[in-house]
């Protein structure tokens, strides 16, 4: 009897460990990446799901682009620009090597030709026309660009040109090049340039029409991809910030240093694959949803609506609970006049005590003080 039930222990041990070998093959301690840094981060949380080395500052190559087209959204969208604007293109720009549309000194084009030319062709003298138009100049640009890395708190990131053409002291890592592809991925009005597979445009002074293919072959051989950039320089080898999309569940893997082309879309492909298996994103709630009333008794309108200021999102493992629990947060010591989009409380959420996710809460609209006669009228209005 002692010998049967010792051998039942046995196989049952033998049964449990193989289980356990199989769960732990699924983890992301077992994904092989042969690239020297990557990181696989959820778009709506900033959750990062995988990383291997992800904080090394190493040179960006091209993925330096992302934060030139997150500058480009941002100028389009506070009305600085206009997609349609027309731009003139500067010797500086136009001497430009590497990947490029071959723009000429004193050639015209619009902002949504440029815009095209960087996301789709990864155009190095795109960027720099771009550059000296929003920041007048290429080193005004880099400073804004450095202001914007820093606002993310990129604490990894130094950036010394707008295109990532090798130069000393410009570096970023995959973590941030992950902070910034998920804030330029915000910008609904660049999904149509990033997932733009193949496109002409016309260039030169002889208006030639040029075809342009997508750096990022993901966008035509992966379900879902959104975007967002490809690189490569002899110094950062093949560099790729890949993002995909299915159902609620947005990912970004990013993967510097990759030994050849195939290697870093491959390992991108491993990264994305995995975190569609294992996880999905819960939708808290939605960008300019309102969440709160505000009330003002002192203000022009007494109740104003606060609403997020970005879409958020929860990502947790395949088959796990779903109870969540909300609480908002509003600042208490608010001084009049508010502008709209002002950031006036947060909305938090918790799995038991541990935070998991947040969104700032906004103004609506801009809020005044009130005038003597409306402050006359609430008086009277409480007394009857």
């Amino acid at each position: 009897m002692k010998r049967f039930i010792s051998v039942f222990l046995a196989i049952i041990f033998i049964i449990c460990q193989n289980a356990f070998v199989f769960a732990d093959k699924n983890t992301s301690n077992n994904i092989d990446i042969g690239s020297k840094s990557a990181v696989l981060m959820d778009v709506s949380s900033g959750q990062v799901l995988y990383e291997k080395n992800c904080h090394e500052k190493l040179p960006p190559a091209s993925v330096t682009k992302v934060m030139t087209m997150l500058l480009i959204c941002e100028a389009i969208e506070s009305g600085k620009i206009k997609i349609n604007d027309e731009v003139t293109i500067s010797e500086n720009a136009a001497s430009m090597g590497g990947s490029q549309i071959f723009l000429e000194p004193g050639e015209v084009q619009t902002v949504d030709t440029l815009l095209k030319g960087i996301s789709v062709a990864s155009a190095n003298d795109a960027c720099v026309a771009m550059a000296e138009y929003i920041g007048g100049s290429v080193e005004e640009f880099v400073d804004m660009m450095n202001k914007k890395a820093k606002d993310l708190k990129m604490n990894d990131t130094n950036f010394v040109n707008t295109n990532g053409l090798p130069v000393e002291n410009h570096y970023t890592s995959a973590y941030d090049i992950g902070i910034m592809s998920r804030e330029l991925l915000k910008h609904e009005l660049i999904e149509k340039y990033l997932t733009t597979w193949m496109d002409n445009i016309v260039v030169g002074k002889k208006k030639a029409t040029i075809g342009l293919a997508n750096t990022n072959k993901l966008i035509k051989h992966y379900n879902g991809a959104t975007g967002v950039k490809t690189g490569f320089t002899g110094e950062a080898k093949f560099c790729v910030s890949a993002s995909a999309k299915r159902g609620k569940t947005h990912l970004i893997a990013v993967i510097l240093g990759g030994q050849t082309s195939k290697d870093r879309f491959k390992d991108a492909t491993t990264l994305l694959d995995y975190g569609f298996a294992n996880y999905e994103s819960v939708k808290i709630c939605s960008k300019n949803q309102k969440l709160y009333t505000l009330k003002l008794k002192k203000a022009d309108c007494e109740n104003v609506g606060l609403v997020a200021k970005d879409d958020l999102g929860i990502l947790t493992k395949k088959g796990e609970s779903k109870d969540f629990i909300k609480k908002i947060e509003v600042d208490k010591n608010l001084k009049l006049p508010i502008k709209q989009g002002t950031t006036l409380g947060k909305v938090k959420i918790y799995k038991g005590n541990k935070l998991i996710g947040q969104v700032d809460l906004v103004s609506s609209r801009d809020i005044d003080k009130a005038s003597y006669l409306q402050m006359l009228k609430r008086l009277v209005e409480d007394i009857v």
